[in-house]
């Protein structure tokens, strides 16, 4: 078996021109299009936010409201969550073309929506927790103060979430190249570390709608357990953002193969003759690019490049590996025009 690989290879290797190993040379910088414009839009929230907290924590000084006080320090939890997004971009880009990154950067900016999906959760908890006690032992509010401060922080987060929002992922839409149209619905342009910092702001926006709801039943109809209430529910929302955020960032960090449409795409152009795959990997290596390793057998390889360029008209795929073996009995598949 090991003669045969071998021999394949060495017959492979002598139908590649000699003088031509720059052709194969490529970049590995795999950010998204959009990577400097989300860095920039993750900036200005950062400091619309920072500027938030400074101000809520010294108001509360000056006028010894604890409320504001409370809540300067909560906007400081998320600042410091955005603060890492906007780090991690600056980091990806900074390092893209480091060697030691073997696949890019691409996957910095999941690293940093995993941490900030994993905070977004300690947040959850501590609403959640905070919530119960006060169920169990509602607090004197004053809801005259309480409200200010949650429509301002309303206005706050709108404002962030609206800098952030529209394409946190990028819509699906069709490509066409040689003639044929090629549905992306399966390229999950996510950026999860944009969607991290767009949950942070949502989630305080959220908090802050419940808020004024649960504040202004208590005000007018006395329904002090609302505040609590409230609590519980923005704690349940925001736990399951985090979740949804842990999981499609941790899938991504952990290579998850979760695009089997493109994989069927891959083995059609393939397979376009006497190959067949027989070990197909594809993984994520930034947002919305893909890198796959194509081993495939066949009576008669074609040579590596060839089979690459079968694949290409998949502009997300941006680093693709072909290990080809001579093998017999393979059975032809039919073309695509057959």
């Amino acid at each position: 078996m090991r003669r045969s690989k071998l021999l394949a290879y060495t017959t492979l290797k002598t139908q590649m021109p000699q003088n031509n190993a720059a052709e194969y040379r490529h970049s590995h910088i795999f950010l998204a299009a959009s990577h400097d414009a989300h860095a920039r839009r993750t900036r200005y929230v950062v400091a619309l936010t920072a500027a938030m907290m400074v101000a809520e924590v010294i108001a509360g000084w000056l006028t010894g409201s604890m409320a504001l006080l409370a809540d300067g320090f909560h906007m400081a939890t998320h600042a410091g969550a955005l603060g890492v997004a906007a780090w991690a971009y600056a980091y990806a880009k900074k390092h893209a073309a480091d060697p030691r990154f073997t696949f890019g950067t691409g996957k910095v900016g999941d690293l940093a929506g995993f941490a900030s999906a994993l905070v977004l959760a300690m947040i959850a908890l501590g609403i959640g927790v905070e919530s119960v006690q006060r169920l169990l032992s509602p607090a004197n509010i004053a809801y005259g103060e309480a409200i200010d401060i949650a429509v301002l922080g309303l206005i706050v987060n709108l404002v962030s979430a609206w800098l952030l929002g529209g394409d946190h992922h990028d819509p699906h839409h069709n490509d066409v190249h040689d003639g044929h149209a090629h549905p992306h619905e399966h390229a999950h342009h996510h950026d999860n570390n944009l969607r991290s910092a767009y949950f942070h702001v949502l989630a305080d926006a959220l908090t802050s709608v419940l808020a004024i709801i649960a504040l202004t039943a208590g005000l007018y109809l006395g329904w002090v357990w609302m505040d609590a209430a409230m609590g519980i529910v923005g704690a349940l929302v925001i736990a399951r953002w985090s979740w949804g955020l842990l999981k499609n960032a941790g899938a991504a960090l952990l290579d998850a193969a979760d695009n089997a449409s493109l994989e069927a795409e891959i083995r059609e152009a393939i397979e376009d003759g006497d190959a067949q795959i027989t070990d197909l990997h594809v993984w994520r290596v930034g947002s919305g690019k893909f890198a796959a390793i194509v081993s495939l057998v066949a009576a008669n390889p074609l040579t590596p490049k060839t089979y690459a360029n079968r694949v290409r008209i998949h502009e997300e795929l941006v680093h693709v590996t072909i290990e080809p073996h001579r093998g017999d009995n393979v059975h032809a598949h039919p073309t695509a025009e057959a």
